[in-house]
């Protein structure tokens, strides 16, 4: 094992020997070396680089070997014919699209329920905007006719009873 650790008079001493002389850049090894380097002991595991997986796989390989030929002939793996972009565009976006129906068909009950209600609530609505639409166009002596014909039931059973 080697350490390194100067006095400042050593520093000192040796700037003048230092390529930089500055007695700072000098690097210091803190460092120590590993001992199984010196050592034939076979009861030591030494150490072993991991083996990428992705890397070793032949697709990998040959993708990676496609790549660098066509950088060699300058073909960029972006340009592609404009014919294969269109195809890939419409796969994407009949993939969100199917993404989107399935989120819509996949309510829960309790939406399907509220959905129900809001549809109810809206037709109620629309029915009360007719009618009131229809009585804002009938002509006045409608109107008054049909409040003459309310007063005269309501006094005839008012007069029964």
């Amino acid at each position: 094992m080697s350490l390194a650790f100067w006095t400042m008079e050593e520093m000192d001493n040796s700037a003048g020997d230092s390529e930089f002389g500055d007695p700072y850049l000098i690097v210091r090894s803190i460092m120590a070396e590993p001992d199984y380097i010196d050592a034939d002991n076979p009861e030591l595991v030494r150490p072993q680089k991991i083996i990428n997986p992705v890397k070793t796989s032949r697709n990998h390989q040959d993708l990676h070997r496609e790549l660098l030929m066509n950088q060699k002939r300058g073909l960029s793996p972006q340009n592609k014919p404009e014919l294969q972009k269109v195809m890939e565009k419409r796969k994407r976006d009949q993939v969100i699209k199917l993404q989107k129906e399935e989120a819509v068909h996949k309510k829960s009950d309790f939406e399907l329920e509220l959905e129900k209600r809001h549809q109810k609530l809206d037709d109620i609505e629309m029915e009360k905007n007719k009618i009131g639409e229809e009585q804002e166009n009938k002509p006045e002596f409608l109107k008054v006719k049909g409040n003459l014909r309310r007063l005269h039931q309501e006094a005839c059973e008012a007069n029964d009873s």
